[in-house]
């Protein structure tokens, strides 16, 4: 004899992935790492949404800045860098040792 199933309990309404991202960002500037570790998904991912998440804040009036990734050997800035993922290395002295770019959302 087969057991009835049971009705499933309701989903609990939970968060897009980058409305998750969003609710962190508010707070202070934010790496890619510490992101994923919060939001609970890869670093890879986020850096996925990030590009959509600007798009969408601007309709918002709001703004993703970007705090640019830094080389520690030499102090190179990546200002001028339009992607959102850390660069693998320092143009100038060559060298891997590159702080991540840290994300914040701000009023326009």
């Amino acid at each position: 004899m087969t057991k009835p199933r049971q009705p499933r309990p309701p989903r609990e309404q939970s968060n897009t992935p980058r409305q998750s991202l969003l609710q962190w960002l508010n707070d202070e500037p934010l790496t890619a790492r510490d992101l994923s570790q919060m939001a609970g998904m890869s670093e890879k991912d986020v850096y996925a949404h990030l590009p959509h998440l600007a798009k969408s804040l601007k309709q918002q009036g709001l703004r993703l800045e970007v705090l640019p990734a830094g080389c520690q050997s030499c102090g190179y800035l990546f200002e001028e860098r339009a992607q959102f993922t850390k660069p693998s290395r320092c143009p100038e002295c060559r060298r891997e040792r590159i702080d991540p770019p840290a994300f914040s959302v701000h009023p326009k």
